[in-house]
């Protein structure tokens, strides 16, 4: 009997939202645009314009010209202007118009929004929100002190482009389970802390004991690499830019990393996604081998970020997910982050105020552990 309408769970799925988080965004390595030249970046729905001037400041600001609507980050860097590439126009870092080289008075009006920057890490930030509000030193982005004393290696960086709507890598703060069927990696323990702007995920697990790691993310110095335990504690400062400290138990030795998970919407449909990976070394080894086990790490972070991918190019957005007794609280986090998509005046408390949840993994692992069991003699059978 098919079963009746009443009975079907049906998903919900309302667009968007239509304005985009406040809060600090990275726009990536900040030496990256201290190349002598400008540069544009697709943002919030529009464009920017990045460059650094004389003082070695990096500037931000709209790139699309009032006066002819090109594309400042094609223009050239002059002293501490940047010179529009279509009629010569020169903008400051303040967002005026300097010079207009072929007319001896610049218009009251020619001026151009600039953004909120800020480098820390070795990164750089702009700040964005709708309402038009200043940062306060409340929300700053935590200073990394490992990135500074030399100890550790310098960011393996990436950056992507994602056709989906970011609140897709924000779940994954709350989604304990989607580690052992996405990642391979079984968590013997899940707790998560939501608090004002900051939401932590604090995990501990094994690898999957039926899976293999690929042979060429294997290459330990000609040893075959063992990952006995993982520990992570990552941390969102804001809507868009996560630190996570990893630490691995591999052949016996201790590898420490920061991870650096970050994205800024391109539109309301799609992101860039930065990814960042800087490694502690190893005392004992030498440079090329520190380098090559940062470049490991660097290797399987990367492919964990493109299983997820996987998984968005299929899937449904969906607002009312079916929940079990062992999900990790999704609406709880959906809730936090939504204070981000508010006016300040309408963030509630339920958004903010302390919210603490540490998961009982027993049972989940006894179920996982047999499944391992079964899929290994499968395998072992099938050999």
């Amino acid at each position: 009997m098919a079963a009746l309408e009443q009975d079907i769970r049906v998903i919900k799925a309302d667009r968007p939202p239509q304005r985009y988080a406040r809060g600090w965004h990275c726009l990536g390595i900040a030496d990256s645009f201290r190349d002598g030249k400008a540069h544009s970046l697709d943002v919030f729905g529009s464009r920017v314009a990045v460059f650094q001037d004389s003082t070695g400041a990096l500037r931000v600001i709209d790139a699309y010209c009032p006066h002819m609507g090109a594309d400042l980050g094609g223009g050239t860097i002059k002293g501490d202007t940047l010179a529009c590439p279509f009629h010569g126009w020169q903008w400051g870092g303040d967002g005026k118009c300097k010079s207009i080289p072929y007319a001896t008075r610049v218009p009251p009006r020619a001026r151009i929004r600039t953004w909120p920057t800020l480098e820390e890490n070795k990164q750089l930030f702009i700040w964005h929100d709708v309402e038009g509000s200043q940062p306060t030193p409340a929300v700053t982005i935590p200073r990394i002190e490992e990135c500074f004393n030399g100890e550790w290696s310098e960011w393996i960086w990436e950056t992507v482009k994602i056709d989906t709507n970011c609140r897709e890598l924000i779940d994954n703060v709350a989604d304990m389970a989607h580690f052992y069927y996405v990642h391979g990696a079984r968590a013997t323990y899940f707790k998560n802390t939501f608090e004002k702007h900051v939401a932590r995920q604090e995990m501990r697990g094994k690898p999957r004991a039926d899976l293999k790691i690929a042979g060429d993310a294997m290459d330990f110095g000609g040893s075959e690499v063992v990952i006995e335990e993982l520990y992570s504690v990552a941390t969102y400062y804001g809507p868009s830019y996560m630190i996570d400290y990893l630490t691995s138990t591999v052949n016996g030795m201790q590898v420490e990393a920061y991870l650096i998970n970050c994205h800024v919407p391109i539109d309301h449909d799609s992101f860039t996604l930065h990814v960042g990976l800087m490694v502690k070394k190893l005392p004992f080894l030498d440079d090329a081998m520190n380098d090559q086990i940062a470049e490991m790490y660097a290797k399987g972070n990367r492919d964990g970020f493109f299983q997820d991918v996987a998984i968005w190019k299929t899937k449904t957005r969906i607002d009312n997910p079916l929940l079990c007794e062992f999900d990790g609280p999704i609406y709880q986090l959906r809730r936090w982050y939504e204070q981000f998509y508010v006016d300040i005046a309408e963030v509630t408390p339920d958004m903010v105020d302390r919210f603490e949840v540490e998961m009982d993994l027993a049972k989940s692992n006894e179920l996982w552990v047999a499944d391992e069991a079964a899929n290994k003699a499968a395998q072992q059978a099938a050999e």
